[in-house]
């Protein structure tokens, strides 16, 4: 019933894409008109664009004539018309949805339609990309776009220049990858001038590759943190435990004896569990390496923090392996990206995770972090005005774009109809038997000279895979994180006749794989070479293309570009975008996945099931199944897996919401005292808030003389805060005072003192010094707070035992906390500016002088062979002393008591002059 009332009225896609055609065709109507325009008609369109937003036009009024310009705007510069399903993919962006285009159908060109229509407004816009490289190359090749049509265009990578980071944001359009508009949005907001900041407003992003961006890379919040305490010698003794331990060969179950050994791995949770005896075990040990008092526990509150390190040191030896999770580059390690396969550099594991990998390694270990400031994706770019998405695919994880992002998920038919064969998967018993199959598979289509993408989940599969093609004489190219430097050369050739490339994952990789090899570099190289001649130029590119055609009618006639996957992805998401390398623009194709019972998606999620059937087969060796129904399966088994991911990043996003709402609040104050031309008011709120809570200690609201205690508040304001009120004689003057007249009195002799010490500074010296405290103590008490929520979240899981809501309990204390934090907040600036010494530059020098005054009449040894006494009356100095160059010096002055007038005629006590500095 329900496919044929798709049949009937379409689906939510086909509807949405008839309203997107009538509009490719009002802007194909008006091709001629802009065929007709020469170069400065053409780029003075911008301007007439311009000037109809200002006189209160809307952008999607403009959107036919501003797509139509772009579309011949690119014929001109690259030689490239926007095809129709270009022209709809860029409406979908514009309304800010998700745009799911096949690779290879133009996704980096059709992006320049939204771009251009919304850099219109000169707000600016968000080009997100995954890599610093597509950044910069996307920036340079369709820069000479905008640049024709009159918009600039910046690019943000790390390590770069504040003023270029300015610069690149003030630019009509800003290229840059994930992080670095992340993490740069947080450093805005720890900044402590308006001129450093970088970004301005988030308006409007394009995220290309959506899917790794949004969802893959979600898992793991952004941090920036700085240097803490260091444990750097526990690592090293810790990292000697794990070897000590024995691994049980499965996880115990109830029913079951419990297997030999100390501890477990939960591979599919990524977790390890010690078991009973397993601690006892490792209290013992870690007695012997004298890391453990002995007979204390590992449980015990004040050795918390050693159970940290050993659960750490044990993840890193069990689950964290080399060249699958991160390789040793110059003596560091460095990250692997498990979507895209690159070498994450400068991103480290947190929780003492990267230290104990780095001791695992031998190598150098850095110094723990603390958190300064974080934020998740999710959040991050939730606060545009507008966000959307393109990618090859999408559509498997179109509920989590809609349910965490509002995105809605649009599918843009391809520009030729899709001819490629994907093939059943084989599955084998053993790992030797599925390389066999796939040594196999590769030598044939070598032989008839078709060109085969090899994929691969890990650089350690990558390279076991190349020693056995080496060993079988097969040349072929490797495309890891380790080769990232020649990224581009590899794809780009990958479509020759015969060519074999093996590579670690392949989303966001930018370029294109075309059969018969990449022809583009040579072409541009020529229109580049100034010193040819139109003609010429046209000529040599007629001779390349020549000889390119029979290349690319080679690959044709032998079936295209062969995808072979050695094994599946945990999302069927990176499954496909290694089959949609090929079939590209209608280019024939064929995709095989080869998997085996050993492979970690099938051992963890379906292994059982489909050795159970190979058994009932009794299927003799090296002999494979290849059945719909088991490809079925382990398509089952990774829905299990992409479940049990959202769930993560959901939850994750529930948590950090907390902390977002928080952070939003916190960052705007932030932002109020940074760009207030005066923050008076904002301090005197201050003032008024802290001394009443301390006025309320002494005397509380609502009560009577009985129960106040004015010599103690007096008191406390003359010792805390530097303020006298004379609150005991004031009572006893006054015939009937309130505590309202007691907190009037405080907080008049408050601002008097506050004010006398302002007027002594000057307005603009003291206005500066008070937004400098004020930030600075906002920033320190916010790095105590997130920590103090990461110790909550980790234990707040515990409350599940007392029949209590997590969720709803880490919202209340985090709550709680945050109060709690913005009172330390006020009561340390405020603590700061009332007690802080203001000296005017007589004093200072009246302090020198009688400092070097008080020195002489001190006990002090001074010591230079010419060293003569003649400032102070003293005791001969005997011949021994003499010869020796030391002259002790002893006061004959008379003793002043405390209490005494200070002999140096200034009037006051001695305790309160000469007294008080000595």
């Amino acid at each position: 019933m329900l496919s044929l009332l798709k049949k009937l009225i379409g689906t939510r896609n086909d509807r949405l894409l008839k309203q997107y055609r009538r509009q490719v065709a009002q802007i194909n109507a008006l091709e001629p008109t802009m065929q007709a325009l020469s170069d400065d008609d053409l780029r003075a369109s911008t301007q007439k664009f311009k000037d109809r937003l200002a006189s209160g036009e809307a952008l999607d009024d403009l959107l036919p004539e501003a797509f139509a310009v772009v579309r011949e705007a690119g014929k001109r510069v690259f030689g490239m018309r926007h095809f129709d399903v270009q022209l709809i993919g860029g409406m979908v962006l514009h309304q800010g949805k998700i745009a799911e285009m096949r690779t290879g159908e133009g996704k980096t060109l059709m992006a320049t339609l939204p771009v251009y229509l919304n850099a219109l407004t000169g707000r600016g816009v968000h080009v997100v990309t995954v890599n610093d490289y597509l950044a910069r190359r996307d920036a340079d090749w369709m820069g000479r776009l905008y640049g024709y049509l009159g918009l600039s265009v910046g690019v943000v990578v790390p390590q770069q220049e504040n003023d270029e980071k300015i610069r690149a944001y003030a630019a009509d359009i800003t290229y840059g990858t994930n992080n670095e508009f992340g993490f740069d949005y947080l450093r805005d907001n720890m900044e402590y001038r308006v001129e450093d900041r970088r970004q301005r407003t988030l308006v409007f992003a394009i995220v290309d590759e959506v899917d790794s961006i949004l969802i893959d890379e979600a898992r793991t919040p952004l941090i920036i943190s700085g240097q803490a305490e260091d444990h750097t010698e526990v690592y090293l003794r810790m990292n000697a435990v794990p070897a000590l331990l024995t691994r049980m060969a499965s996880e115990p179950k109830p029913t079951e004896p419990e297997p030999e050994g100390d501890y477990w791995v939960d591979e599919k949770n990524q977790q390890v569990y010690i078991s009973e005896a397993g601690h006892e075990k490792a209290e013992t040990i870690l007695g012997n390496l004298q890391l453990l008092p002995q007979g204390q526990s590992l449980y015990e509150p004040r050795n918390i923090s050693l159970m940290h390190h050993l659960m750490a040191s044990l993840r890193a030896h069990s689950l964290f392996h080399r060249d699958q999770h991160y390789v040793v580059q110059d003596g560091e390690v460095v990250i692997v990206d498990e979507f895209t396969g690159r070498l994450m550099t400068g991103r480290r594991w947190s929780d003492g995770l990267h230290q104990a990998v780095e001791a695992k390694e031998a190598v150098k270990i850095q110094f723990e972090n603390q958190t300064l400031a974080s934020i998740t994706f999710q959040n991050f770019f939730r606060m545009y005005e507008k966000l959307a998405g393109m990618t090859g695919t999408a559509d498997t994880e179109a509920y989590e774009f809609q349910e965490i992002y509002s995105l809605e998920t649009v599918i843009i038919p391809t520009n030729r109809n899709m001819v490629r064969a994907d093939q059943n998967d084989q599955i084998y018993k053993t790992t030797t038997e599925k390389y066999n199959a796939i040594i196999v598979d590769i030598k044939d289509c070598k032989e008839r000279g078709q060109p085969v993408l090899v994929g691969t989940t890990s650089i350690e599969n990558s390279e076991l895979l190349s020693g056995l093609l080496k060993k079988a004489g097969v040349a072929h190219e490797v495309l890891n994180a380790k080769q990232h430097a020649r990224e581009a050369e590899i794809v780009a050739q990958a479509g020759k006749p015969g060519n074999i490339t093996i590579a670690t994952n392949m989303a966001g990789r930018g370029t294109d794989i075309v059969l018969g090899g990449s022809i583009e570099r040579q072409i541009e190289h020529i229109r580049a070479d100034a010193s040819l001649s139109d003609e010429n130029k046209e000529a040599q590119i007629a001779t390349i293309r020549a000889e390119w055609q029979p290349l690319n009618d080679r690959v044709k006639a032998a079936g295209g570009l062969r995808i072979v996957g050695t094994e599946r992805h945990e999302s069927r998401r990176i499954d496909n975008q290694l089959r949609g390398r090929a079939g590209r623009q209608g280019d024939p194709g064929s995709s095989r996945f080869y998997l085996s019972l050993e492979d970690p998606l099938m051992r963890i999620f379906a292994g059982d099931r489909v050795r159970a059937i190979m058994d009932r087969l009794k299927l003799p060796e090296g002999e494979p199944i290849e059945a719909g129904m088991v490809s079925r399966s382990i398509e089952t088994a990774q829905r299990k897996v992409e479940g049990r991911n959202f769930d993560i990043r959901k939850q994750l996003l529930e948590y950090d919401d907390v902390a977002n709402d928080q952070r939003k609040v916190l960052y705007a104050q932030r932002n109020d005292v940074l760009e207030s031309a005066s923050i008076t008011d904002t301090i005197d709120n201050l003032l008024v808030g802290c001394f009443s809570e301390i006025v309320n200690r002494y005397v509380p609201a609502g009560s009577v003389e009985e129960q106040w205690d004015l010599a103690g508040l007096q008191m406390a304001l003359e010792s805390d805060w530097q303020v006298q009120v004379p609150l005991v004689t004031m009572l006893a003057q006054s015939k009937s005072m309130s505590d309202e007249d007691v907190l009037e009195s405080v907080l008049e002799f408050a601002r008097q003192a506050y004010q006398h010490k302002a007027d002594l500074v000057g307005t603009e010296s003291w206005s500066h010094f008070e937004r400098s405290i004020m930030l600075q103590v906002i920033d320190s008490q916010w790095r105590e707070h997130l920590s103090s929520l990461d110790h909550l979240r980790q234990g707040i899981h515990l409350r599940g035992y007392a029949q209590k809501n997590p969720k709803q309990e880490y919202k209340r204390e985090a709550f709680e906390l945050f109060s709690d934090m913005l009172d330390r907040v006020r009561d340390e600036v405020m603590k700061i500016l009332m007690t802080v010494r203001v000296q005017s530059q007589e004093e200072i020098a009246q302090a020198e002088l009688e400092a070097a005054n008080l020195a002489q009449a001190q006990n002090v040894q001074f010591q230079h062979a010419d060293y003569q006494d003649a400032d102070v009356e003293s005791e001969p100095v005997d011949k021994a002393q003499a010869t020796s160059g030391v002259a002790t010096v002893r006061n004959v002055l008379p003793k002043v008591g405390r209490n005494d007038a200070c002999p140096c005629g200034s009037g006051k006590k001695y305790k309160h002059c000469h007294g008080q500095i000595q």
